[in-house]
Protein backbone atom coordinates (compact mmCIF):
# COMPACT_ATOMS: atom_id res chain seq x y z
CA UNK A 1 0.00 0.00 0.00
CA UNK A 2 1.35 3.38 -0.95
CA UNK A 3 1.89 6.12 1.54
CA UNK A 4 -0.78 8.22 -0.15
CA UNK A 5 -3.37 5.49 0.39
CA UNK A 6 -2.20 4.69 3.88
CA UNK A 7 -2.48 8.26 5.04
CA UNK A 8 -5.31 9.95 3.13
CA UNK A 9 -5.33 13.71 3.10
CA UNK A 10 -7.57 15.23 5.75
CA UNK A 11 -10.12 17.57 4.16
CA UNK A 12 -10.38 20.86 5.97
CA UNK A 13 -13.83 22.45 5.98
CA UNK A 14 -14.22 25.48 3.74
CA UNK A 15 -14.93 28.58 5.77
CA UNK A 16 -18.19 30.19 4.77
CA UNK A 17 -17.94 33.92 3.97
CA UNK A 18 -19.50 36.21 6.53
CA UNK A 19 -22.82 37.92 5.95
CA UNK A 20 -21.22 41.30 5.28
CA UNK A 21 -18.74 39.78 2.83
CA UNK A 22 -21.55 38.17 0.89
CA UNK A 23 -23.58 41.39 1.07
CA UNK A 24 -20.73 43.44 -0.39
CA UNK A 25 -20.28 40.90 -3.19
CA UNK A 26 -23.98 41.00 -4.00
CA UNK A 27 -24.02 44.80 -3.98
CA UNK A 28 -21.13 44.86 -6.44
CA UNK A 29 -22.86 42.26 -8.59
CA UNK A 30 -26.35 43.82 -8.54
CA UNK A 31 -25.91 47.54 -7.73
CA UNK A 32 -29.08 48.73 -9.49
CA UNK A 33 -31.28 46.24 -7.65
CA UNK A 34 -29.86 47.34 -4.30
CA UNK A 35 -30.35 51.02 -5.12
CA UNK A 36 -33.99 50.34 -5.95
CA UNK A 37 -34.50 48.28 -2.79
CA UNK A 38 -32.79 50.99 -0.73
CA UNK A 39 -35.48 53.48 -1.67
CA UNK A 40 -38.22 51.07 -0.62
CA UNK A 41 -36.39 50.25 2.61
CA UNK A 42 -35.95 53.95 3.38
CA UNK A 43 -39.66 54.54 2.87
CA UNK A 44 -40.63 51.80 5.32
CA UNK A 45 -38.05 52.89 7.91
CA UNK A 46 -39.24 56.52 7.88
CA UNK A 47 -42.99 56.19 7.43
CA UNK A 48 -43.68 52.83 9.09
CA UNK A 49 -41.05 51.98 11.68
CA UNK A 50 -39.89 55.50 12.42
CA UNK A 51 -43.46 56.66 13.01
CA UNK A 52 -44.18 53.91 15.54
CA UNK A 53 -42.81 55.98 18.42
CA UNK A 54 -45.85 58.21 17.93
CA UNK A 55 -48.07 55.39 19.22
CA UNK A 56 -47.44 56.77 22.66
CA UNK A 57 -50.21 59.32 22.03
CA UNK A 58 -52.69 56.42 22.25
CA UNK A 59 -52.07 56.59 26.01
CA UNK A 60 -52.32 60.38 26.19
CA UNK A 61 -54.88 63.13 25.91
CA UNK A 62 -52.79 64.46 23.07
CA UNK A 63 -52.59 68.16 22.33
CA UNK A 64 -50.64 69.39 19.28
CA UNK A 65 -49.76 72.53 21.25
CA UNK A 66 -48.16 70.56 24.10
CA UNK A 67 -46.66 67.83 21.92
CA UNK A 68 -45.97 64.23 22.84
CA UNK A 69 -43.76 65.05 25.83
CA UNK A 70 -46.13 67.64 27.28
CA UNK A 71 -49.52 66.00 26.78
CA UNK A 72 -51.38 64.48 29.71
CA UNK A 73 -50.87 60.76 30.28
CA UNK A 74 -54.23 58.95 30.59
CA UNK A 75 -53.16 55.31 30.37
CA UNK A 76 -55.86 53.04 28.92
CA UNK A 77 -58.65 55.63 29.07
CA UNK A 78 -58.77 56.03 25.27
CA UNK A 79 -59.13 52.27 24.81
CA UNK A 80 -61.90 52.14 27.41
CA UNK A 81 -63.65 55.07 25.73
CA UNK A 82 -63.67 53.21 22.42
CA UNK A 83 -64.83 49.87 23.83
CA UNK A 84 -67.51 51.51 25.99
CA UNK A 85 -68.79 53.82 23.25
CA UNK A 86 -72.25 53.18 21.80
CA UNK A 87 -70.76 52.90 18.31
CA UNK A 88 -68.31 50.12 19.22
CA UNK A 89 -70.52 47.05 18.53
CA UNK A 90 -71.87 48.48 15.28
CA UNK A 91 -68.60 49.65 13.71
CA UNK A 92 -66.76 46.45 14.67
CA UNK A 93 -69.56 44.29 13.24
CA UNK A 94 -69.74 46.32 10.01
CA UNK A 95 -65.96 46.14 9.59
CA UNK A 96 -65.88 42.39 10.13
CA UNK A 97 -68.90 41.61 7.93
CA UNK A 98 -67.62 43.65 4.97
CA UNK A 99 -64.19 42.06 5.32
CA UNK A 100 -65.87 38.65 5.56
CA UNK A 101 -67.77 39.33 2.32
CA UNK A 102 -64.50 40.35 0.69
CA UNK A 103 -62.83 37.20 1.99
CA UNK A 104 -65.62 35.04 0.53
CA UNK A 105 -66.06 36.82 -2.81
CA UNK A 106 -63.04 39.06 -3.47
CA UNK A 107 -60.26 36.73 -2.34
CA UNK A 108 -61.11 33.77 -4.65
CA UNK A 109 -62.00 35.98 -7.63
CA UNK A 110 -58.36 36.66 -8.71
CA UNK A 111 -57.56 32.96 -8.31
CA UNK A 112 -60.44 31.96 -10.59
CA UNK A 113 -59.49 34.69 -13.05
CA UNK A 114 -55.87 33.48 -13.12
CA UNK A 115 -57.03 29.90 -13.74
CA UNK A 116 -59.22 31.09 -16.62
CA UNK A 117 -56.33 33.06 -18.10
CA UNK A 118 -54.17 29.96 -17.83
CA UNK A 119 -56.60 28.11 -20.11
CA UNK A 120 -56.27 30.68 -22.92
CA UNK A 121 -54.06 29.39 -25.69
CA UNK A 122 -54.02 32.53 -27.86
CA UNK A 123 -51.08 34.44 -26.36
CA UNK A 124 -51.91 37.87 -27.82
CA UNK A 125 -55.55 37.70 -26.72
CA UNK A 126 -54.40 36.60 -23.25
CA UNK A 127 -52.11 39.63 -22.93
CA UNK A 128 -54.90 41.98 -24.06
CA UNK A 129 -57.28 40.54 -21.46
CA UNK A 130 -54.64 40.87 -18.72
CA UNK A 131 -53.86 44.47 -19.62
CA UNK A 132 -57.53 45.47 -19.65
CA UNK A 133 -58.10 43.76 -16.29
CA UNK A 134 -55.30 45.81 -14.68
CA UNK A 135 -56.73 49.19 -15.71
CA UNK A 136 -59.48 49.60 -13.05
CA UNK A 137 -56.91 49.26 -10.27
CA UNK A 138 -55.29 52.54 -11.29
CA UNK A 139 -58.54 54.50 -11.05
CA UNK A 140 -58.42 56.71 -7.97
CA UNK A 141 -60.84 56.10 -5.13
CA UNK A 142 -62.43 59.50 -5.69
CA UNK A 143 -63.11 58.82 -9.38
CA UNK A 144 -64.31 55.28 -8.68
CA UNK A 145 -66.73 56.50 -6.00
CA UNK A 146 -68.02 59.18 -8.37
CA UNK A 147 -68.65 56.51 -11.02
CA UNK A 148 -70.55 54.35 -8.53
CA UNK A 149 -72.68 57.32 -7.41
CA UNK A 150 -73.51 58.24 -11.02
CA UNK A 151 -74.31 54.65 -11.98
CA UNK A 152 -76.56 54.25 -8.91
CA UNK A 153 -78.70 57.34 -9.49
CA UNK A 154 -82.40 56.64 -9.73
CA UNK A 155 -83.14 58.50 -12.97
CA UNK A 156 -80.02 58.45 -15.13
CA UNK A 157 -77.88 55.73 -13.51
CA UNK A 158 -76.60 52.85 -15.62
CA UNK A 159 -77.56 50.28 -12.99
CA UNK A 160 -81.13 51.57 -12.90
CA UNK A 161 -81.29 51.56 -16.68
CA UNK A 162 -80.45 47.86 -16.60
CA UNK A 163 -82.99 47.25 -13.80
CA UNK A 164 -85.68 49.11 -15.74
CA UNK A 165 -84.82 47.15 -18.89
CA UNK A 166 -85.36 43.93 -16.95
CA UNK A 167 -88.74 45.15 -15.69
CA UNK A 168 -87.70 46.43 -12.25
CA UNK A 169 -88.36 49.78 -10.58
CA UNK A 170 -85.89 52.63 -10.51
CA UNK A 171 -84.54 53.56 -7.10
CA UNK A 172 -81.54 55.30 -5.55
CA UNK A 173 -79.40 52.24 -4.87
CA UNK A 174 -76.94 53.86 -2.46
CA UNK A 175 -79.75 54.89 -0.10
CA UNK A 176 -80.84 51.28 0.42
CA UNK A 177 -78.98 49.79 3.40
CA UNK A 178 -79.41 46.21 2.18
CA UNK A 179 -77.52 47.00 -1.04
CA UNK A 180 -74.62 49.06 0.29
CA UNK A 181 -72.30 46.19 1.23
CA UNK A 182 -72.97 44.40 -2.04
CA UNK A 183 -72.15 47.54 -4.03
CA UNK A 184 -69.00 48.11 -1.99
CA UNK A 185 -67.70 44.55 -2.38
CA UNK A 186 -68.79 44.29 -6.02
CA UNK A 187 -66.95 47.49 -6.96
CA UNK A 188 -63.86 46.23 -5.10
CA UNK A 189 -63.92 43.01 -7.12
CA UNK A 190 -64.17 44.97 -10.37
CA UNK A 191 -61.30 47.26 -9.37
CA UNK A 192 -58.88 44.75 -7.84
CA UNK A 193 -59.57 41.57 -9.81
CA UNK A 194 -56.88 41.94 -12.47
CA UNK A 195 -54.16 43.46 -10.31
CA UNK A 196 -54.61 40.91 -7.52
CA UNK A 197 -54.33 38.06 -10.04
CA UNK A 198 -50.74 38.97 -10.98
CA UNK A 199 -49.16 36.89 -8.22
CA UNK A 200 -51.31 33.86 -9.08
CA UNK A 201 -50.59 34.18 -12.80
CA UNK A 202 -46.88 34.33 -11.96
CA UNK A 203 -47.10 31.24 -9.75
CA UNK A 204 -48.84 29.32 -12.54
CA UNK A 205 -45.82 29.82 -14.78
CA UNK A 206 -43.64 27.91 -12.28
CA UNK A 207 -45.63 24.69 -12.64
CA UNK A 208 -43.73 22.05 -14.59
CA UNK A 209 -45.35 21.75 -18.04
CA UNK A 210 -44.28 18.12 -18.28
CA UNK A 211 -46.90 17.31 -15.67
CA UNK A 212 -49.63 18.51 -18.03
CA UNK A 213 -48.14 16.51 -20.90
CA UNK A 214 -48.02 13.34 -18.79
CA UNK A 215 -51.60 13.91 -17.60
CA UNK A 216 -52.80 14.45 -21.18
CA UNK A 217 -51.14 11.19 -22.25
CA UNK A 218 -52.96 9.41 -19.40
CA UNK A 219 -56.26 10.83 -20.71
CA UNK A 220 -56.87 13.50 -18.05
CA UNK A 221 -59.26 16.25 -19.14
CA UNK A 222 -58.46 19.95 -18.67
CA UNK A 223 -60.72 20.02 -15.63
CA UNK A 224 -58.89 17.10 -14.00
CA UNK A 225 -55.55 18.70 -14.85
CA UNK A 226 -56.72 21.87 -13.11
CA UNK A 227 -57.84 19.94 -10.01
CA UNK A 228 -54.81 17.66 -9.69
CA UNK A 229 -51.95 19.77 -11.11
CA UNK A 230 -52.78 23.47 -11.32
CA UNK A 231 -54.50 23.98 -7.97
CA UNK A 232 -51.96 21.93 -5.95
CA UNK A 233 -49.20 23.84 -7.74
CA UNK A 234 -50.44 27.24 -6.52
CA UNK A 235 -51.83 26.10 -3.16
CA UNK A 236 -48.79 27.38 -1.17
CA UNK A 237 -49.24 30.84 -2.69
CA UNK A 238 -52.97 30.79 -1.94
CA UNK A 239 -52.30 29.83 1.68
CA UNK A 240 -49.73 32.61 2.14
CA UNK A 241 -52.07 35.19 0.63
CA UNK A 242 -54.92 33.93 2.82
CA UNK A 243 -52.80 34.28 5.96
CA UNK A 244 -51.89 37.83 4.98
CA UNK A 245 -55.54 38.56 4.23
CA UNK A 246 -56.55 37.36 7.69
CA UNK A 247 -54.15 39.96 9.06
CA UNK A 248 -56.37 42.71 7.61
CA UNK A 249 -59.78 41.60 8.85
CA UNK A 250 -60.13 44.66 11.07
CA UNK A 251 -58.82 47.07 8.44
CA UNK A 252 -60.99 48.84 5.89
CA UNK A 253 -60.09 52.07 4.12
CA UNK A 254 -62.26 55.00 5.15
CA UNK A 255 -61.99 56.96 1.87
CA UNK A 256 -64.40 54.87 -0.18
CA UNK A 257 -66.76 54.39 2.75
CA UNK A 258 -66.98 58.12 3.45
CA UNK A 259 -67.51 58.96 -0.21
CA UNK A 260 -70.32 56.41 -0.62
CA UNK A 261 -72.23 56.27 2.63
CA UNK A 262 -75.22 58.49 3.44
CA UNK A 263 -77.34 59.05 6.56
CA UNK A 264 -79.69 56.30 5.38
CA UNK A 265 -76.85 53.75 5.31
CA UNK A 266 -74.87 54.72 8.40
CA UNK A 267 -76.19 51.69 10.25
CA UNK A 268 -74.59 49.23 7.82
CA UNK A 269 -71.77 51.34 6.36
CA UNK A 270 -70.09 52.97 9.35
CA UNK A 271 -66.86 51.07 9.99
CA UNK A 272 -63.95 51.52 12.39
CA UNK A 273 -61.90 53.65 10.00
CA UNK A 274 -64.76 56.07 9.25
CA UNK A 275 -65.57 56.28 12.97
CA UNK A 276 -61.92 57.08 13.74
CA UNK A 277 -61.89 59.68 10.95
CA UNK A 278 -64.83 61.53 12.50
CA UNK A 279 -63.67 61.19 16.10
CA UNK A 280 -59.92 61.39 15.65
CA UNK A 281 -59.58 64.01 12.90
CA UNK A 282 -62.79 66.01 12.63
CA UNK A 283 -63.09 66.26 16.42
CA UNK A 284 -59.28 66.50 16.82
CA UNK A 285 -59.18 63.64 19.37
CA UNK A 286 -55.86 62.31 18.13
CA UNK A 287 -55.14 60.13 21.15
CA UNK A 288 -58.46 58.35 20.69
CA UNK A 289 -57.75 57.76 16.99
CA UNK A 290 -54.30 56.35 17.76
CA UNK A 291 -55.70 54.01 20.40
CA UNK A 292 -58.27 52.60 17.97
CA UNK A 293 -55.59 52.05 15.34
CA UNK A 294 -53.45 50.25 17.91
CA UNK A 295 -56.45 48.14 18.90
CA UNK A 296 -56.94 47.22 15.22
CA UNK A 297 -53.28 46.35 14.78
CA UNK A 298 -53.25 44.07 17.82
CA UNK A 299 -56.39 42.23 16.67
CA UNK A 300 -55.10 41.94 13.09
CA UNK A 301 -51.75 40.60 14.25
CA UNK A 302 -53.47 38.09 16.53
CA UNK A 303 -55.68 36.86 13.68
CA UNK A 304 -52.64 36.48 11.43
CA UNK A 305 -50.80 34.48 14.11
CA UNK A 306 -53.81 32.20 14.55
CA UNK A 307 -54.14 31.66 10.78
CA UNK A 308 -50.41 31.01 10.49
CA UNK A 309 -50.53 28.49 13.36
CA UNK A 310 -53.46 26.63 11.81
CA UNK A 311 -51.74 26.57 8.41
CA UNK A 312 -48.47 25.30 9.91
CA UNK A 313 -50.32 22.60 11.83
CA UNK A 314 -52.39 21.24 8.95
CA UNK A 315 -50.10 21.94 5.99
CA UNK A 316 -46.44 22.49 5.15
CA UNK A 317 -46.94 26.16 4.27
CA UNK A 318 -46.73 29.08 6.69
CA UNK A 319 -45.25 32.54 6.97
CA UNK A 320 -42.92 31.54 9.82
Amino acid sequence: MSAANAYPEVLTPVRKPSFFTRLIRNIKKHPIAYVMSLMVLTYYIIFHYGAMWGLVIAFQRFSPRLGIFGSQWVGLDNFRAFINSRSFPGVVFNTLIINFYQLIFLFPAPIIFALLLNELRHLRFKKVVQTISYMPYFISTMVLSGMIIDFSMSRTGLFNDIIALLGGERTSLLTRPELFRGIYVGSSIWQELGYASIIFVASLTNIDQELYEAAAIDGASRWKQTLHITLPGITPVIIIMLILRMGRMMTLGFEKIILLYQPATYEVADVISSFVYRRGFLEADFGFGASVDMFNSVVNFSLMLIANYISRKFSETSLF
